[in-house]
């Protein structure tokens, strides 16, 4: 997608080339960049280790605009920008966000990717390298932009932000990779409209200063209606494909199956040898050089084992994934908003009645869930949502949105001056899943869903 990507022989890219070939890096070939996706689209195999030196190349783009309109532009601040550019990524565990749901249910630390990412920068191999060469602190102040502390300069905005290398890379990387037509931008015009602007910066609606950061030309608002509308395409189509999600599920109750056995010491039972990084990592989840063992090739390679688990739990899960054997979808959302709203008007009154019917579905479902104990993988849900675009009054400052010079030399945020981006809203999901809709669980599925649905026509506006 970039062609060649060179690394020049100045300090900084010298260093970086030897944090390329550190073993945490490198563990980022073996990570894919988008989970199961690849049960849904076979091409999209790409892995954390090519987004990672593609966000590096796409920022060192963005630092030449920035060169380009601020001449005294600290040579440390880009440094410390292009680093965490190459580096943002370093921490993510097997199939990636969903290796971080594992975390959230059992309070793991490093399975999450920013604490891992905190941990690898700033005190593992990686913080060695850098401080070794380009002083004492680099490492620190490169993690502390990863989690978004410390002052904020138009150097951040090329790691974090709404235009950001990271959107840059994989909003294109992904399309590619998936072969979905979806989410094409036109990448060189928005580059060569990318403009440096001076906004106010404040705390409670109070200004305290200005800072700078990108802002794109008025012959771009095309392009850059293109690219919001592009990135949030992504999510119906492929994020959140209910495939997908549904190997999630599964993945997730697998691994959280497997780290409670082997911490109540019952390894026997997973079907692992206790030698297994999956094991280890179940035993010592604070170790990072246990966590780095960790990647997808790990967990593919132990299924067949655990296939063969005397826990039925991990068992089933196992073959499941092996065999691409998911369980049955129901998407009750579209099921809510058929009968709420039959005709599809997609009001703010029609989608707050559906909202509100699908938070008592929700509920009624997860009350009945806790209420099967041992078996509550039996039923698995699903909810998510993706706003498009954050309204100003939501937005974290000057960096969390899209900026536009309008032809009278004003800069205002992108959804004010775009109808088509104020118009968009946000895409939501409830799913279940069960084994077979047609089992005992999936009739009673059926039953709550549409009861429920029953109770919400009743009491609609």
């Amino acid at each position: 997608m970039h062609d060649i990507i060179p690394f020049s022989n100045s300090e900084l890219e010298r260093t970086l080339w030897r944090v390329l070939q550190s073993r945490a890096f490198q563990r980022l070939r073996r990570v894919k960049q988008l989970g199961f996706s690849d049960l849904v689209y076979p091409g999209a195999c790409h892995s954390r280790f090519a987004h990672s030196v593609g966000v590096f190349h796409t920022a060192r783009m963005l630092m030449t605009i920035v060169h380009q309109y601020i001449s005294n532009s600290s040579d440390t601040k880009e440094s410390r920008a292009l680093t965490a550019a190459l580096v943002h990524d370093v921490g993510h565990g097997p199939f990636s966000h969903a290796f971080e749901k594992v975390g959230k249910r059992l309070n793991l630390k490093l399975a999450n990717h920013e604490e891992m990412s905190d941990a690898l920068v700033r005190d593992g191999e990686i913080g060695e390298i850098l401080n070794s060469t380009l002083g004492s602190g680099f490492a620190g102040d490169v993690a502390d932009i990863l989690k978004k502390d410390g002052v904020k300069s138009v150097e951040h905005a090329v790691v974090s932000s709404q235009f950001d290398a990271d959107r840059l890379d994989y909003i294109r990387r992904d399309r590619l990779m998936t072969g979905t037509q979806h989410a094409a931008i036109d990448f060189p015009w928005l580059l060569d409209n990318l403009e440096i602007g001076a906004l106010p910066e404040g705390v409670d609606d109070e200004p305290v200063g200005i800072i700078e950061t990108f802002v794109l030309g008025p012959k771009a608002i095309y392009a850059a209606e293109a690219f919001v509308l592009g990135l949030f395409q992504l999510y119906p189509t492929i994020y959140f494909h209910k495939a997908t999600r549904g190997a999630e599920l599964i993945f997730v109750e697998l691994l959280v199956r497997l780290v409670k056995l082997v911490q109540d010491g019952s390894r026997k039972a997973t079907g692992l040898p206790d030698a297994h990084p999956l094991v280890r990592f179940a035993r010592k989840p604070e170790n990072l050089d246990v966590a780095l063992t960790l990647d997808d090739t790990v967990v593919w390679g132990a299924l067949s084992q655990m296939a063969e688990a005397r826990d039925e739990l991990v068992s089933e899960m196992s073959r499941r994934l092996r065999d691409r054997s998911l369980y049955k979808c129901r998407d009750i959302r579209i099921e809510v908003q058929k009968a709420l709203d039959p005709d599809g008007t997609d009001t703010d009154a029609a989608v707050l009645s559906i909202d509100r019917c699908c938070t008592e579905i929700k509920q009624k479902l997860t009350e009945w869930i806790s209420e099967k104990e041992e078996r509550s993988s039996d039923i698995l849900l699903d909810e998510a949502s993706r706003s498009p675009y954050k309204p100003l009054s939501e937005s974290k400052g000057p960096l969390d949105r899209i900026n536009i010079r309008t032809e009278s030399n004003q800069l205002v945020d992108l959804r004010e001056k775009s109808p088509a981006v104020k118009a968009l809203k946000p895409f939501k999901l409830l799913r279940a899943y069960s084994r077979s809709l047609d089992s005992t669980e999936g009739e009673s599925l059926t039953t709550i869903v549409q009861g429920e649905i029953r109770k919400c026509l009743t009491t609609a506006p």
